[in-house]
């Protein structure tokens, strides 16, 4: 159990570092609270490093283009999801988010040629159903939270991005290039934000802005130290474990019951996206074992 364990604890950082960020997000502009996010989180980062030479991997590549596009991307979810946040519940928002495995699945079709079975693409529409579900009767009033939505759906996108990129970059483990570079570049493009919109903070919420930079630090190393000790299939539905964690902070924070819709939106979405998982794997091809233990057809893609 120690990969799921490792995995629900970085669920629950992600998630308190969502729902600091969105108590923040009324005093304090997106500049400011991710570039202070960066600043402590690469120095933190360095100071690793210079502690213990070589953690968290090697900084040299073979793929600098890719790591400029898993920069580019982690840097506009980063500003994504904190401008959704401020108009979204996070159980809202996460159900949106809930939809990366499956565009990352049509983003492994499109760009890495992986073959996508037809029932995947079925579950997968489900799974778009269900976030219309939800967020369809908010949509139909006036002043609904449209750009909300708009800034998850985006944010949401270049997640998928990041993680059909960590996909190809597979043969380059560590985290020195999942935390350093996009950390100096949030420093670039959010420092000069920061700069012209500067609100002077109080100690408290100083400490609580650059609380942001080790919550994001711990739940990204956790997260991948799981996949270390446990692989996707079995790790992939312990994910869904945002959604609850979401609605108690919602509930705790901001007293912000989920309606019905949002739970039967909530319900199809984890439904689509375990059933298309499923139906990803079954198509894979299984290696055979040594006869006469198993029957060959029992070797063939999709058999029980």
């Amino acid at each position: 159990m120690k990969g799921p364990a490792l995995l629900l604890a970085g669920i629950v950082l992600f998630s308190l570092l969502d729902a600091n960020s969105k108590l923040l997000s009324g005093q304090y502009g997106v500049g400011q609270v991710v570039f202070l996010r960066h600043a402590v989180l690469v120095p933190l980062f360095l100071l690793a490093q210079g502690l213990r030479p070589g953690s968290g991997g090697s900084l040299r590549t073979r793929h600098p283009g890719l790591h400029a596009l898993r920069v580019a991307s982690m840097t506009t979810s980063a500003a994504c999801f904190f401008l959704a946040f401020r108009q979204l519940p996070l159980a809202e928002g996460y159900l949106v988010f809930f939809t990366a495995p499956l565009l990352t699945l049509a983003l492994a079709a499109l760009a890495l040629g992986e073959r996508v079975p037809r029932a995947a693409w079925g579950w997968s529409l489900l799974g778009f159903a269900g976030v219309l579900v939800s967020v369809a009767p908010r949509l139909g009033g006036a002043g609904g939270p449209l750009a909300g939505y708009a800034m998850v759906l985006l944010g949401t996108l270049a997640f998928a991005v990041t993680q059909t990129v960590n996909r190809r970059l597979r043969s380059e483990a560590g985290m020195a290039g999942v935390i350093l570079w996009p950390g100096l570049a949030g420093l670039l493009v959010f420092g000069p934000l920061a700069a012209a919109g500067w609100v002077p903070a109080p100690p408290l919420d100083l400490a609580r802005l650059g609380l942001n930079g080790l919550l994001a630090g711990a739940a990204a190393v956790l997260t991948a130290a799981a996949y270390r000790h446990a692989d996707a299939a079995r790790l992939g539905p312990y994910g869904f474990a945002a959604l609850p964690v979401s609605v108690a902070l919602d509930i705790a924070l901001w007293d912000a019951w989920p309606a019905a819709t949002t739970l039967l939106g909530g319900a199809l979405v984890v439904f689509a996206c375990v059933m298309s998982e499923r139906a990803r794997r079954a198509a894979l091809p299984r290696p055979c074992p040594p006869a006469p233990s198993r029957p060959l057809e029992a070797c063939a893609p999709g058999n029980p």
